[in-house]
């Protein structure tokens, strides 16, 4: 029976006729293996990743491993974007088991969930010190049926073990003594020779954008204790930018480069890299750059349906062959197949592209702007369940059966604030607010349901407070947006959340700021009295202009209309702000207390 044909995955889709008998996620595995009484084997990856792909022809792929697995286990796959949950859980469990976490992701567990084995990549022969994973498949049969009490107790134990690291929050939130502290430690980490970040002393690793920290330095409120933090971070884009890693064909940015020039990238490029990518060069007032990346997005990733797909692959075919890099490295691409596309619209990563978009229209090219409303009404259209509450993914426009996160609530809230802010349409901000409120509630803050039904009803949440990647945390993402709402005069209870959410996280921040960038930016703006521009007029005139440039939290440009729309929906902030004597008029705050209003844009500084 063939489970995975009509996933709302590429990634599925691609394994659909393998030998092995997947399953989707979801109960119906796990009741299975109960069933017969066999492990669970969970292969983790996505449609973009090159071991994913090598692993799949080695041994999925192969009738004989696939025998074994059909014999001796329930086979589960998993598209980690898809389920971000479900990933972030059983990479926790695997820490217990090797420390080189990544993708494809090979966990075993019991039927009822327990985690007792897991490794990432293993070949189809063994390559010492590495097993194959025949080997693997032989010893783990080998435990469960004659050893069951060591994998039961296994299993038990590094579930205990997980639940007790999780970490109390912090009495406040950090100050901003200590936010500027945590930006001169990642700054003493930055490669003097090639700029970006050494992930240790010998520069021996793969290096990544990591976006998230780049925004972090570029918070004006750190100027004056950490004088050098923005420059860290334009130095790191403009290494990017006449790099390897760049893409000035069809504009964007590769996934990360395997020499510490940034030289011989992983060719694959991903939506999440560039939407960060553009706001990292408008707040360097590289705008093109900021144009180079948003043309990716625009150009190469957006959809029919307006959707924004969540990557592009590395591999492609040329002469017949699969190639990894090969059709950029040509000096003339028009005569080969582009790398397909993983068509999933992810809703809370187009809620990345759509801000980044909204921005890059108002200070570069305004089709950035449509495309950035296209995005938004496609991902609400096509991303919306039935009952009003957001799914994770669509594919072709048909929704995925996995619920959303708090990256995709929050995700698509900041999106469509920066929406709101870019067009002066109000109800972009009221639907941001609506998915904001419905993950506020007595007992905490969660999506709607509390997260994956499965991951649930099993205990295997993620414990702890997520890093930020390549793109910020679900809780990050949230915060940022609920921080928006704040900023907009919505009221001092998204605030309260964002704070929340900031001391749950505060302690690991500051102890490794290198992964956590974006709650850390979050942190900069609770510590900091905002900034907020209004300019009500004229959106072309030459002070709505200035405004757009201004270095501030919100910028804002309405019509009297809009603006009047705006305070009646809720939004204090832009409460009695007019034009003056029918002229585009600057109300430039601070901490929501307003200097005069004028109309000369060598006011706004």
């Amino acid at each position: 029976m063939n489970r995975l044909a009509n996933a709302s995955s590429p990634y599925l889709r691609a394994h659909a006729d393998n030998p092995v008998a997947w399953f989707p996620w979801g109960p119906e595995a796990f009741a299975l293996a109960a069933e017969r009484d066999v492990p669970v084997m969970v292969s983790i990856g996505y449609s973009t990743c090159h071991w994913c792909h090598v692993m799949a022809r080695e041994s999925f792929e192969d009738a004989e491993t696939a025998a074994l697995l059909n014999d001796g286990f329930v086979s589960i796959k998993v598209d980690r974007e898809e389920h971000p949950d479900v990933d972030a859980a059983y990479l926790d469990a695997a820490s217990a088991f090797t420390p080189h976490l990544g993708w494809p992701l090979t966990v075993f567990a019991s039927p009822e969930g327990r985690v007792f084995y897991a490794g990432t990549y293993f070949p189809p022969v063994p390559r010492p010190p590495q097993p194959s994973f025949r080997q693997v498949l032989a010893a783990v049969r080998e435990a469960w049926t004659e050893r069951r009490s060591d994998v039961d107790a296994t299993g038990s134990s590094l579930r205990d073990a997980l639940a007790a690291a999780a970490t109390a929050p912090a009495d406040a939130p950090p100050t901003l003594e200590q936010l500027a502290a945590a930006a001169r430690t990642v700054a003493a980490r930055e490669d003097r020779e090639y700029a970006g970040f050494a992930a240790g002393p010998a520069f021996e690793t793969p290096k990544f954008p990591n976006t998230p920290v780049l925004r972090f330095l570029q918070h004006p409120a750190l100027a004056s204790e950490v004088p050098d933090a923005a420059a860290v971070a334009s130095r790191a884009l403009a290494a990017m930018a006449r790099s390897d890693l760049h893409d000035t064909v069809e504009g964007g940015f590769f996934r990360y480069a395997t020499r510490r020039d940034w030289s011989v990238p992983h060719y694959e490029r991903m939506l999440t890299d560039n939407a960060g990518l553009i706001e990292v060069a408008l707040a360097a007032d590289d705008e093109t750059t900021a144009i180079d990346a948003a043309r990716f997005l625009v150009d190469v990733l957006q959809l029919p349906s307006g959707g924004i797909a969540a990557a592009q692959d590395s591999e492609s075919i040329i002469d017949g062959k699969r190639s990894e890099g090969g059709y950029y490295r040509v000096a003339d691409r028009s005569a080969l197949q582009p790398p397909a596309l993983d068509a999933k619209v992810v809703t809370g990563w187009n809620g990345h592209a759509i801000a980044a978009l909204a921005a890059a229209g108002t200070r570069t090219d305004p089709r950035f702007l449509e495309a950035a409303r296209w995005a938004a009404d496609a991902v609400l259209e096509s991303n919306v369940a039935d009952d009003g509450t957001l799914r994770r993914a669509s594919l072709d426009e048909i929704r995925s059966a996995a619920p959303a996160t708090l990256e995709d609530y929050g995700g698509l809230a900041r999106g469509l604030l920066a929406l709101a802010r870019a067009t002066g349409e109000v109800a972009y901000a009221s639907r941001a607010r609506a998915l904001i409120d419905v993950c506020l509630g007595d007992d905490g803050i969660h999506p709607p349901g509390g997260g994956d039904p499965v991951l649930l009803a099993q205990g295997m949440q993620p414990h702890g407070v997520p890093s930020d990647g390549a793109s910020p945390s679900g809780p990050s993402v949230f915060a940022a947006a609920a921080l928006d709402l704040w900023r907009l005069g919505a009221g001092e209870q998204y605030r309260a959340a964002a704070e929340t959410l900031v001391r749950a996280a505060a302690d690991g921040a500051l102890a490794t700021p290198l992964a956590h960038g974006a709650i850390l930016e979050v942190a900069v703006g609770l510590a900091s009295a905002p900034r907020q521009v209004v300019v009500v007029g004229e959106t072309d005139a030459e002070i709505a202009d200035a405004a757009r440039r201004v270095a501030a939290d919100v910028v804002a440009v309405v019509s009297p209309e809009q603006a009047a729309a705006f305070a009646e929906a809720g939004f204090a902030l832009f409460e009695g702000k007019t034009a003056l004597g029918g002229e585009a008029t600057a109300y430039d705050c601070r901490a929501f207390t307003c200097a005069l209003p004028t109309t000369d844009p060598a006011q706004l500084v």
